[in-house]
């Protein structure tokens, strides 16, 4: 696994409707591990000010939630890109599965197909299941481009996905022979484990 923390979007994937955004594929339909993310999800907490906003991660399915029922992870963000040129982003876990490694990106869309993603950092859990990291990056402002029909078109990237970053590291969860995604460094990470799909969006400029 390699570390990034502030990368453009990895790649041109093209959406169910048929428009283009820069980002990495995630599957093409929905799975019993990484449903896609419905506008009638209920809001989880999360709170936001003119200078920071606080998002609580949840698991990314139902089976995940029944595997680990006490893990919390949480997003604070310091909105400080226009007085500073660069947000602070951090993130805090506790009752994570133990001795893993993840990796978060910011996403178009909160779960599959994901659209566009940028991959901003990595999240270790010791063995309590505890870990936590800050990236320096621009986070209200982050956005995608590419091109559609020779049209230029921005896509905000104001949700988040945190994914086992080895293919092994979901099996305690889903069995061995879980899906291999591409959400790592190395192109080889296991499922999406947490995201915002039940939060507010981060907000944008």
């Amino acid at each position: 696994m390699k570390l990034k923390h502030t990368l453009a979007a990895l790649a041109v994937t093209a959406l169910a409707t048929g428009t283009a955004a820069v980002g990495v594929a995630g599957t093409a339909a929905a799975s019993p591990t990484q449903p896609v993310t419905t506008a009638a999800t209920t809001l989880a907490a999360s709170t936001s000010t003119a200078g920071s906003v606080r998002l609580d991660l949840t698991p990314s399915s139902d089976q995940l939630a029944k595997c680990m029922p006490r893990a919390k992870l949480t997003v604070k963000v310091a909105l400080r890109t226009d007085k500073t040129g660069r947000d602070v982003f951090r993130i805090e876990g506790d009752n994570l599965p133990p001795n893993r490694d993840y990796t978060v990106f910011l996403l178009e869309q909160a779960g599959a197909p994901f659209g566009a993603a940028e991959y901003i950092g990595d999240l270790h859990a010791n063995a309590k299941g505890k870990g936590q990291n800050e990236f320096d990056l621009i986070v209200q402002e982050g956005f995608a481009s590419t091109l559609v029909n020779g049209q230029r078109v921005r896509v905000d990237l104001n949700r988040v996905g945190v994914w086992f970053a080895d293919p092994k590291d979901d099996d305690f969860c889903l069995g061995a022979g879980s899906p291999v995604t591409p959400f790592d460094g190395d192109n080889e990470a296991g499922v999406q484990a947490f995201n915002s799909a039940t939060a507010v969006a981060l907000p944008a400029p």
